[in-house]
């Protein structure tokens, strides 16, 4: 299979003919990666099984591991759920379009195919124009996890789609990097009070602002278990090189880094701007970002593990964000990336 790489401009005359384009695919039962402001998002008709099965063939996803239903609008939300409640109006309201799901009872319309045989769903409004542009030329909700290789770092970009997914989908709509970079918060609603299942980029805080206190999920999940929601899995968003956490402090990153570079042929830095490095011609760096300026280390964090990646290293040491704001949503991901 030949995938369509439709690159667009921000033009709207150029751009609307592609991404109709890419919803006749959809409505084919066919498979588009499409940018999301968190994350490339891997899209088929959420109401066609036989579409949403092509997805888990894709990526080599285990059929336990449900998918994100993504919808334009929020009477979306209630015409595929039967969640009406006040809180769930009041987080609609206050976070969507963007990047919050709200895992609630499906109606039977979605099928058990995209929940991981649940009765409930995870749904979302994204906030990008062209994911919400797709859903409504496509005329139907869209099932869409990330567009990688099950297991890998998230791609932020349509190259790190074409790698992982080249030959297997259909088309990627290429609108450049996502803004935010991280996948997004998921919040389940069928509990009292609601639980926090992953951050993302909807800060725990802000959500408590809304609903008053969370509950915090306070598990793992072991492979073959069937997940409420995606991204749950101890080892989840890694690259092929091993993940290495250290203390967030420029003389602990130096030290980690020296100790690993002894064990290692080659190793990776997530470097923080003006953090001191080892001489060695061994050492591959990515410059990350400022640290305690999340957005941008979100946004440049799945760039940053598959650039180090693509340079050959065995090893990529990284310094672990604390649990606090968009923060605690990069921590978790670092620490199920480490995970051996």
């Amino acid at each position: 299979m030949l995938t369509q790489r439709l690159v667009l401009t921000g033009d709207e005359a150029h751009d609307k003919p592609l991404i109709q384009q890419a919803a006749a695919i959809i409505r084919a039962g066919g498979l588009v990666a499409f940018p999301t402001e968190t994350v490339y998002g891997l899209g088929a008709d959420a109401l066609d099984s036989a579409a949403v099965r092509r997805i888990y063939l894709a990526k080599g996803r285990p059929a336990w591991d449900p998918l994100i239903v993504h919808v334009a609008e929020p009477e979306d939300i209630h015409r595929y759920t039967r969640d009406h409640s006040v809180l769930t109006e009041k987080l609609i309201r206050a976070f969507m379009p963007g990047p919050l799901t709200l895992v609630l009872p499906k109606r039977e319309v979605i099928s058990e195919v995209v929940t991981a045989g649940r009765d409930t769903v995870g749904i979302r409004i994204p906030q990008h124009p062209v994911a919400r542009a797709l859903i409504r030329y496509s005329m139907t909700p869209i099932a869409a996890p990330s567009a990688n290789k099950f297991g890998r770092p998230s791609p932020t970009t349509a190259d790190h789609v074409l790698h992982d997914l080249s030959g297997e989908i259909d088309a990627v709509l290429d609108a450049g990097a996502t803004p935010l970079g991280v996948e997004s918060t998921i919040l389940d609603m069928t509990t009292d009070p609601p639980t926090l299942l992953r951050p993302g980029g909807v800060p725990r805080e802000a959500i408590e602002a809304i609903v008053g206190a969370v509950r915090v999920l306070g598990r793992t999940f072991d492979e073959g278990e069937s997940l409420p929601a995606p991204g749950l899995t101890a080892r989840h968003y890694a690259p092929s090189a091993r993940v290495m956490l250290c203390a967030p402090s420029p003389e602990a990153f130096y030290g980690t880094l020296k100790d690993t570079l002894s064990r290692y042929a080659f190793v990776g830095a997530m470097r923080p701007d003006g953090w001191k490095l080892p001489e060695s011609n061994r050492l591959r760096v990515f410059e990350w970002g400022a640290w305690g300026d999340w957005e941008t280390l979100a946004q440049r964090l799945f760039l940053g593990l598959r650039a180090l990646e693509s340079l050959g290293v065995h090893a990529i040491v990284c310094p672990l964000p604390p649990e606090a704001g968009l923060a605690r949503a990069l921590r978790d991901r670092l620490e199920r990336a480490s995970t051996e």
